[in-house]
């Protein structure tokens, strides 16, 4: 019986430390796998983002060799027969990727992207949906803009149509400067990832997401703004991270609060946004100077810019703005709307606003 017994529980033991070999085998299986991981899928994002590369430059070289083709012939004007034809020929042999409208779309893509070495740099992070959004885009310094952008914040093709739904490059600095201007800042984004104020900051923001009321305060535009952080954020760009609410700032024996406290990495600087109901006032500018002052003598790190700050209004006075020189430099103000408009007047409104502001900066290299 003891025999038995002892028997019994030697096999138990047994058992057991089977048990704890196999549970020791799992839990290390598991955590090789968890390591493992990573590498797969960095492997299958490369492999995936290679394919979409050269994807991208066949079908450009394709729009360019139609091009040339239809040019060395002298037969402008019968693209339709041609690209029905080759359609016919490539879908036969190669599938659907050569239907006659994704040829059109090459074509469009080697007309708009004149240089190779351009398509190369986009294609790294744009896809082929990424270039058929862009290319049929009107003004050519709008199409550089929204490519560059996409690249540089790695928008999706859906954020890139909501960016450009929502009149994005039309409400930055960067539509109103003279095209020579604009064409230079966007020429330094594409060379050298350098991001601009002029870049960065929109006039006006959309803000018809936070739900307000017909009455409200500056404090519940700033709690609604803070309830739909991801949304404003992603409305002010992709480069910005959040700080703090109400930040104190003690000047003297008084107490001072700047509503919102970001940082733009592009920037590399902090970025302070006031919230004000209502029209613009001049005073609302000193007020941000004391506060950038103190943020650039307390919070500003070794390797940062200057601080800038962003004055955001229901409604601006344009001759004040630029009187005080508020259009450029390191204080921007910028209307905001809880309620969006019709595109149209929308539209109409942000034209206006480049037709001046253009007019301006002509007017002063005039004057130079």
């Amino acid at each position: 019986m003891k025999r038995s017994l002892k028997l019994k529980e030697g096999l138990s033991a047994a058992g057991k430390m089977e048990d704890l070999r196999e549970n020791e085998i799992a839990i290390a299986s598991e955590e090789l796998a968890g390591s493992i991981r990573p590498h797969i899928e960095q492997a299958k994002a490369r492999v995936a983002q290679s394919v979409n590369s050269e994807l991208v430059l066949l079908y450009w070289r394709i729009g360019r060799r139609i091009r040339e083709e239809i040019s060395a012939r002298r037969i402008t004007g019968q693209e339709k027969g041609i690209v029905d034809l080759l359609s016919e020929t490539l879908s036969t042999e190669y599938g659907r990727g050569f239907s006659r409208r994704n040829l059109f779309h090459m074509i469009r893509v080697a007309d708009t992207f004149e240089e190779e070495r351009t398509v190369q740099t986009l294609s790294a992070q744009l896809s082929w949906s990424h270039f058929i959004e862009i290319i049929y885009l009107k003004d050519p310094l709008q199409r550089k803009f929204y490519a560059e952008m996409a690249r540089v914040e790695r928008w999706s093709v859906r954020t890139l149509r909501q960016k450009v739904q929502g009149m994005l490059y039309e409400r930055t600095a960067i539509s109103r400067k003279p095209e020579e201007l604009a064409r230079q800042e966007l020429e330094a984004l594409q060379e050298e990832d350098r991001m601009t104020p002029d870049l960065v900051f929109r006039d006006p923001y959309l803000l018809d997401f936070l739900g307000l009321e017909d009455t409200y305060s500056e404090r519940d535009l700033e709690a609604a703004i803070l309830r739909e952080l991801e949304r404003f954020l992603l409305e002010l760009g992709t480069d910005f991270s959040f700080i703090a609410r109400q930040k104190r700032m003690t000047i003297g024996d008084r107490d001072f609060y700047l509503d919102l406290l970001f940082y733009h990495r592009s920037l590399r600087r902090l970025v302070a946004i006031e919230l004000k109901l209502g029209s613009f006032d001049a005073a609302y500018k000193g007020q941000m100077e004391l506060y950038l002052r103190w943020l650039d003598r307390y919070e500003r790190r070794p390797g940062e810019e200057p601080p800038i700050g962003l004055i955001l209004c229901g409604e601006k006075n344009r001759e004040q703005i630029e009187l005080l020189q508020l259009d450029r430099g390191e204080i921007r103000v910028a209307e905001y709307l809880v309620e969006l408009p019709p595109r149209e007047m929308l539209e109409a409104k942000l034209h206006e606003a480049i037709r001046l502001a253009r007019g301006q900066m002509e007017g002063l290299r005039d004057l130079q």
